[in-house]
């Protein structure tokens, strides 16, 4: 019973980030558009016409998936990237440019085994937690496969056997290293708060108003830089950055292998979407909304208030993509070694002491 219960649950964690991830590349694409006011996604196909009688009655349905975006994003665009040519560049090993792409969204989807969606709920006498691999050392885990991802980014760059290429995976490999630094002193500080490694304890302990948010602004301030550059999102996106390298690491992919590439991006910024509305933001409680343990229903209300979080922050996360300008390479690091990791570890001391002068009173 519990191995079909895992096999479902992992079928519903892997559909739901790949809704999500094409959720992020339609928003990205539509807000983009919108903002530069582009004909793109925006409102490309809005206004089709047809001097075929049978198609006039459902006609109106295309010019609205053009209105929203959803007829160049989700369609043309996957068509596009799927008969591309695939092509290998001279002088490089197959497996091992195959191998770049893998490993670098692998981990990713790894990593969605650890996020609970949802409190644990009773259903036909069983006792279900909606977690597909229940580790009490979810953070860590977490952290962890991110860490990984650094080894597909090197391995892209080095078989693309292309300067541009090189130079967008050195790039990516020194700001992801110099940003995981402050992000595990982060963690630390989380778990120091909350006394727990577990996402579904830290959820918990945010029942009420008193939410990490609340408690350890500092901590989501700098975590919420810091994901940013982890997920090579702009404003932190030098190594891929199309006016200086060209596309950077992914410059020679095309075809799956550029489309993995961008659904693991966009799958990042979904993890890491739930990162925060987990430990920051009560995950599935709310303020002065108390839902009774254990019951199916309440589970799924409490799913629908983590997935309106989740979405809130993945929106927020593309947004800022394109309203700060681009940062300069010496800007990055000196804020990630100068700013941040600083912050992060007199933050670390000052939680360390509030909880002692605490424990001691």
């Amino acid at each position: 019973m519990n191995t079909v219960i895992t096999l479902v649950l992992a079928f519903i964690v892997l559909n739901l980030t790949l809704t999500l991830a094409s959720f992020c590349t339609w928003f990205e694409r539509k807000g983009s558009a919108l903002i530069q006011n582009r004909v793109g996604a925006n409102r490309a196909g809005a206004f089709f016409t047809t001097d075929i009688l049978v198609l006039k009655p459902v006609f109106w349905v295309i010019r609205w998936m053009g209105v929203l975006g959803v007829i160049n994003t989700l369609l043309c665009d996957s068509v596009k990237g799927i008969l591309k040519e695939d092509f290998l560049p001279s002088g490089t090993n197959q497996f091992m440019h195959c191998l770049g792409p893998m490993l670098a969204v692998l981990p990713i989807f790894l990593a969605f085994a650890l996020i609970p969606l949802a409190p644990e709920f009773e259903l036909f006498g069983t006792m279900i937690k909606p977690q597909v691999a229940n580790l009490n050392v979810g953070v860590l885990f977490i952290l962890a496969m991110g860490s990984i991802t650094v080894y597909g980014i090197a391995i892209a760059g080095w078989t693309g056997n292309n300067k541009y290429s090189l130079l967008g995976a050195l790039r990516a490999s020194a700001q992801m290293i110099s940003y995981e630094l402050a992000m595990g002193v982060v963690f630390v500080t989380l778990v120091v708060q909350y006394g727990t490694l577990d996402l579904s304890g830290m959820v918990e302990a945010q029942r009420g108003i008193w939410w990490g948010v609340v408690t350890q602004p500092l901590s989501f301030i700098i975590l919420l830089i810091v994901g940013m550059a982890e997920t090579k999102r702009g404003p932190f996106d030098l190594p891929e950055s199309e006016s200086e390298i060209v596309a950077g690491y992914f410059t020679e992919y095309s075809g799956m292998k550029f489309l993995i590439f961008w659904l693991g991006e966009f799958a990042e910024v979904a993890l890491f979407a739930f990162i925060l509305a987990l430990i920051f933001f009560g995950g599935w409680h709310l303020p002065f909304l108390e839902l009774p343990h254990g019951v199916w229903w309440a589970a799924l209300i409490g799913h629908v208030i983590l997935m309106a979080k989740v979405l809130v922050f993945c929106m927020v996360q593309i947004i800022l993509r394109w309203t700060l300008p681009r940062f300069r390479y010496d800007q990055l690091m000196n804020l990630g070694w100068k700013c941040l990791l600083p912050l992060s570890v007199i933050n670390l001391f000052g939680t360390a002491v509030v909880k002692v002068y605490l424990m001691e009173g």
